[in-house]
């Protein structure tokens, strides 16, 4: 059973930062491709950022470039988002999601998510 539980949520003050974490497991955690995506109430999921099984290359949402980073641990099967510079805009739950072997910007494409943690940023 795949499982990705995603952490380190809350409310912070624009300009603040943030760490989110999620952990998988049941899952061959290194040859999937993991996203970030998040969603506001309303609003479509939004691609957030996608790192490659390997973790050489990354991409992100033109709106999070240059404020957010994600990185990636493959013996501890974590991938991380690092968020600084937050802004109120950047409200939303935020998911984790695996994608086996490819990389893409399409939550469609995605094999298996988590339930989300939610990021408040105040203004």
């Amino acid at each position: 059973q795949v499982q990705l539980v995603e952490s380190g949520g809350g409310l912070v003050q624009a300009g603040g930062s943030l760490r989110l974490s999620c952990a998988a497991s049941g899952l061959t955690f290194s040859t999937y491709a993991m996203g970030w995506f998040r969603q506001a109430p309303g609003k479509e999921r939004e691609f957030v950022a996608v790192i490659t099984w390997s973790g050489g290359t990354t991409y992100y949402g033109d709106a999070m470039k240059g404020r957010f980073t994600i990185s990636r641990d493959n013996a501890k099967k974590t991938v991380a988002l690092q968020m600084n510079s937050l802004k109120p805009e950047d409200t939303a739950l935020y998911f984790c999601a695996a994608n086996w072997q490819a990389v893409s910007r399409n939550p469609r494409a995605y094999d298996y998510w988590g339930q989300g943690t939610q990021v408040t940023v105040s203004s």
